[in-house]
């Protein structure tokens, strides 16, 4: 195979009858088999090829998680041309630099969103076409075929930009190959252990949206390779996720960032046991919930690690699993992991550092994505000495177990002690009165950076000065002294990705001082050493 559609027709020539995709609406399931949707690729990739589009365009789609989505990417797919899904949370700006940076043809569009992108087509310096969805066959317009650069589609051709949503600058086109696509599909698929999937028996329940490297490359290829099928839901809701994974019969979920607290914050329902899940897979569950989440819901939540750049993931699928902390798998295959200092020197086990990765062999970036569009410079600095800087800091224990520890842009530098605010976050947490908490870093006049922390309380309770001070001297029977929080303001709720991940970035207007906020409450008074 040498691309996805071929092996999206191979799986529906081999199980016609399978459902492919599972689409939710109130009440009830729709099940759309393989047969089905070839059918549907087949007329749009005639459509397409109709217009002149070929290897090397361009095509942005605005989609949400819908079949039709999946339809013209494996319709483009199977012609050559580069699909770059968009966010349906972006605005003009945001909107103009995806198109802009990525050199889209055009995008498809949800009809909704059609005068909004018109409008701002006209501010490009190029044509840019938007074509409404429902309006795609006669509103198609004939495309100017660029240079191509193979005679047909191949494992090199470019199947998809992925945009990072970094916490600084611009985002960052990440270029994802048929070959990538292909590979962590398949290392997904063969990870075995208590990730083991069956060929076609299993429903996968993914609330991560399309622009996201978890749904579009990894779950979307897996469920394709082994003839299985992927569960759609608009995003995650934490009052629909237990509905809609007995309804929808799932027997995988996927889950990331504060999902597994959100769930946890739950009163308990019939549902969230009477399902069909034989295992979670994810990251970012917090360790003290980590064993409660699996006796609460009856399977494994097993941690994985990856990036969009590197979507062959590592995973904590074999036990011990250590879930008392932020395990995430040993090296295995030929994925290869260490941790270094600033210098890329290894560090003895035991010993925080980045986490760097590569491809053991002579094919160190095989499987990785094929670098960032338009910065080589970044790409070669991320690729530094061999291996691809991931920038997140962890370490090995002597078993080879890696275990997150956060993420180099999370590290608050306080009097010259490094603190995680991942660690601290850990700590809020676990107080009864905590929903949600994100640490930042904010100035301090004598020690550079002090923590301050940005907490969600749990209904009904008091968001005042005595709550504030009875979460810091929580923190501070568990943890060392300048962990501690030296500043806290209550929030009614935190800025998330569509991933539902913290945008810590977000909670505070850029250009602000966060201890000036209206509720900010300083507890440095209350930071001693014991």
């Amino acid at each position: 195979m040498h691309t996805l559609h071929e092996a999206f027709l191979q799986s529906a020539r081999s199980a016609p009858e399978n459902p492919f995709i599972c689409t939710l609406a109130e009440g009830g399931r729709r099940d759309i088999s393989y047969r089905a949707a070839t059918e549907r690729v087949r007329a749009v990739r005639e459509t397409y090829a109709r217009a002149g589009f070929g290897h090397g365009h361009r095509v942005a789609l605005l989609l949400g998680q819908t079949p039709t989505f999946i339809y013209h990417f494996f319709a483009l797919n199977g012609l050559g041309c580069t699909i770059v899904p968009v966010n349906p949370d972006y605005r003009h700006d945001e909107l103009h630099y995806l198109f802009d940076h990525s050199e889209s043809d055009m995008v498809v569009a949800q009809s909704g969103r059609v005068d909004e992108l018109r409008a701002l087509a006209t501010s490009l310096q190029r044509v840019f076409h938007v074509v409404d969805v429902r309006d795609f066959v006669r509103a198609l317009k004939p495309a100017p075929r660029p240079e191509p650069k193979a005679t047909a589609p191949s494992l090199e051709s470019v199947a998809s930009i992925l945009y990072t949503s970094g916490t600084t600058g611009r985002p960052k086109g990440c270029v994802l190959t048929n070959e990538c696509h292909l590979i962590a599909g398949a290392w997904y698929r063969d990870l075995g252990g208590l990730l083991k999937i069956h060929v076609g028996q299993d429903r996968l329940y993914n609330p991560s949206p399309f622009h996201h490297v978890n749904n579009l490359v990894v779950a979307l290829t897996c469920m394709v390779l082994t003839e299985n099928c992927l569960i759609l839901t608009d995003r995650f809701s934490a009052s629909r996720w237990w509905p809609e994974v007995v309804t929808s019969g799932a027997t995988i979920v996927h889950y990331l960032g504060v999902v597994p607290s959100m769930l946890m914050s739950l009163p308990p329902s019939p549902d969230e046991r009477s399902h069909t899940v034989r295992f979670g897979f994810g990251a970012g569950i917090e360790p003290q919930l980590h064993e409660p989440c699996e006796e609460r819901f009856g399977f494994p939540f097993v941690e994985i690690w990856g990036m969009t750049e590197i979507p062959r993931v590592f995973a904590a699928n074999i036990e011990p699993r250590k879930i008392d902390r932020r395990a995430f798998g040993r090296a295995a295959g030929d994925n290869d992991g260490k941790i270094v200092d600033e210098n890329d020197q290894e560090l003895p086990d035991g010993t925080a550092g980045e986490f760097v990765v590569r491809t053991r062999g002579s094919k160190p970036h095989l499987g990785f994505f094929s670098g960032y569009l338009k910065d080589e410079r970044a790409t070669e600095d991320a690729w530094r000495n061999g291996w691809f800087h991931t920038g997140d800091i962890a370490l090995r224990s002597a078993d080879g177990m890696f275990c997150f520890v956060d993420r180099k842009k999370n590290i608050i530098w306080r009097g010259g002690e490094s603190i995680s605010a991942v660690e601290v976050e850990e700590a809020i947490l676990s107080h009864p009165a905590v929903a949600q908490v994100a640490c930042i870093a904010v100035p301090d006049e004598r020690c550079t950076e002090e923590v301050m922390a940005c907490v969600v309380a749990k209904p009904d309770v008091l968001q005042n000065q005595q709550t504030a001070e009875e979460i810091f001297a929580w923190c501070n029977q568990r943890l060392a002294y300048h962990k501690t929080p030296g500043w806290l303001i209550f929030r009614n709720s935190l800025p998330l990705t569509p991933s539902q991940r913290l945008q810590r970035t977000r909670i505070f207007p850029p250009n602000t001082d966060p201890r000036a906020q209206s509720g900010a409450m300083d507890l440095r008074p209350l930071k001693r050493r014991s």
